[in-house]
């Protein structure tokens, strides 16, 4: 799924009537873009991951660490950076699930892998880097 397809997302056949919170990651991403993209090459070039995952949220998570912080940025969302390895090791994504996981996983040089939490709940996004 992609973040375009989230955002357009609607209830009961009904047009959704505020904006989605999506729309101001969206914004936030085209910011972000160059910053999570030099992390996701350090965590492969260093050999920490060859998958790396991004959790994009509006509160405190507690899985991966902090690269942009939507109170010092004056953004909407922050980003932590974290790995499929630890996704599994929390249990967010099962081990028999991880070949799976792999086999959907986007090239990271062109795509950054996001976790998107909204309070109805959380899913994986491919996004691209601008």
């Amino acid at each position: 799924m992609d973040l375009q397809e989230l955002m357009n997302q609607q209830n009961d056949g009904q047009p959704a009537k505020k904006e989605s919170p999506l729309k101001s990651l969206e914004r936030d991403l085209v910011l972000y873009s160059d910053s999570i993209k030099e992390v996701a090459t350090e965590i492969m070039v260093e050999g920490l991951s060859a998958y790396p995952i991004f959790i994009a949220h509006q509160h405190q998570v507690s899985i991966g660490e902090m690269i942009l912080d939507k109170d010092e940025l004056n953004t909407s969302w922050s980003i932590q950076a974290a790995t499929l390895e630890e996704f599994i090791e929390k249990g967010v994504i099962l081990e028999e699930k991880k070949a799976g996981f792999i086999k959907h996983f986007k090239k990271p040089e062109d795509y950054m892998c996001l976790f998107v939490i909204v309070p109805e709940g959380a899913n994986f996004v491919f996004y691209p880097y601008k």
